[in-house]
């Protein structure tokens, strides 16, 4: 899948584990915010940004804002493609289009805006994103 630009999207393929859902076998809504954190986290390491030297650095991301839109249930043994891709940055936060699907059908469940903050791990209060990080962002918007 790719974009406008012709820039690859990333995709994440998880698997839908009864853990994953309620009595009646569909994906509880907040599971969705995971399938999503877990992207944006394998995103990140699919550029060469290893998250344990960012807590070492005092480095730290948090979700600011999320704006979903839940539109089909995934159910369990339902195979799904998370997607992450970055659309907008400042000096201390980037913003993700994310969609999930369902492998067999390509068919869209839920697709979310999330805008991640860098804070200091210390303080709790926004930093600047670290360089390698705007370098990276630079490549895709």
């Amino acid at each position: 899948m790719t974009d406008g630009a012709s820039k690859e999207v990333f995709e994440l393929p998880i698997r839908v584990y009864i853990e994953d859902t309620d009595a009646g076998g569909i994906v509880f809504h907040a599971k969705y915010l995971h399938f999503m954190e877990r992207a944006r986290t394998e995103w990140v390491r699919s550029q060469g940004v290893g998250l344990r030297a960012g807590l070492e650095d005092n480095i730290s991301y948090v979700v600011q804002r999320m704006n979903l839109h839940y539109l089909v249930p995934a159910r369990l043994d339902d195979q799904v493609l998370v997607t992450a891709e970055p659309i907008a940055s400042s000096r201390v936060w980037m913003t993700f289009r994310q969609q999930v699907f369902r492998s067999a059908d390509r068919r869209l469940l839920c697709e979310a805006e999330v805008r991640v903050a860098c804070i200091a791990l210390d303080t709790g209060r926004p930093r600047r994103l670290p360089d390698n990080m705007q370098m990276i962002l630079k490549k895709f918007l």
